[in-house]
């Protein structure tokens, strides 16, 4: 067996469904701070694979949770998440390596689901945040069109998707072959990376538009993060900022960016 065969990750990432040992996504997602494993390695780097561009930690090779090789396509997005484990301190805290989860979740959780991933996303073509308006006041309906006219004229010329807009909260029927030209373009996605990674960019903004013009490549992650929070950047500037729910933005967008950079790494 090579040195990249071996699975050093096993002590702390563990089995599936093992309790003892802290896995990543459910730690990342925990209100109370869990018990960091210490970290057991001092370099991270690459190794080339059958699986693609494997993490290796002091040469010998990661596995996921599901105790499948820690792999990714591209060497660019193998050098972010090599960089992400060299980062950590003496501890390994996975609330701070949202490349890792991220891939740990495509490899694990969606490359055996990619049908059900896609009919998930799916759900969103018929409730697209830029397709819900507001009436008032004047300077945010102004600031709505400025971000989301240009993503509703795109989608239409793009994707063949003609979004019907609504003022309010009011549920606005989307035309059928638009929603279904949505939904398309989330099937058209055949790579587990970009449909993880889509799917965060889409559940973070509540937007399926905005997550696949960043998929591709018609949205920066700024300008995408800037159009997906029109509205709470207008009531910042009304009413001041708010440190906690700025506490909670910045660590969405933490989980934001890593998925703009995997989908920007997989194109």
């Amino acid at each position: 067996m090579s040195s990249t065969d071996d699975d050093v990750t096993r002590d702390w990432l563990g089995d599936p469904g093992e309790a003892p040992r802290p896995d990543p996504q459910r730690a990342a997602r925990a209100s109370s701070a869990p018990s960091l494993p210490k970290r057991f390695y001092r370099e991270a780097g690459l190794a080339e694979s059958e699986a693609g561009h494997r993490l290796v930690l002091d040469g010998r090779g990661a596995n996921t949770p599901g105790r499948r090789p820690l792999a990714v396509p591209s060497r660019a997005l193998g050098e972010a998440l090599a960089a992400e484990w060299a980062a950590q301190g003496e501890s390994i805290d996975p609330r701070t390596m949202p490349l890792t989860r991220l891939v740990n979740t495509a490899i694990d959780g969606v490359a055996d689901r990619m049908a059900e991933v896609a009919a998930d996303l799916g759900a969103f073509a018929a409730t697209d945040l830029i397709a819900y308006r507001a009436d008032s006041p004047d300077r945010l309906v102004a600031e709505q069109s400025a971000a989301w006219n240009p993503l509703v004229e795109w989608a239409g010329a793009t994707l063949g998707a003609r979004l019907f807009l609504a003022e309010g909260v009011m549920h606005v029927e989307q035309p059928e072959g638009s929603v279904a030209a949505l939904r398309a373009a989330v099937q058209a996605v055949d790579d587990p990376f970009r449909l993880a990674a889509l799917h965060t960019l889409t559940t973070l903004t509540g937007s399926l538009v905005i997550g696949l013009a960043v998929l591709h490549g018609r949205l920066t992650a700024d300008a995408a993060w800037a159009a997906a929070h029109v509205d709470e950047a207008y009531q910042a500037s009304v009413w001041g900022p708010d440190a906690e729910a700025e506490a909670r933005l910045a660590h969405r967008r933490t989980e934001f960016e890593a998925a703009a950079k995997v989908a920007a790494a997989t194109d």
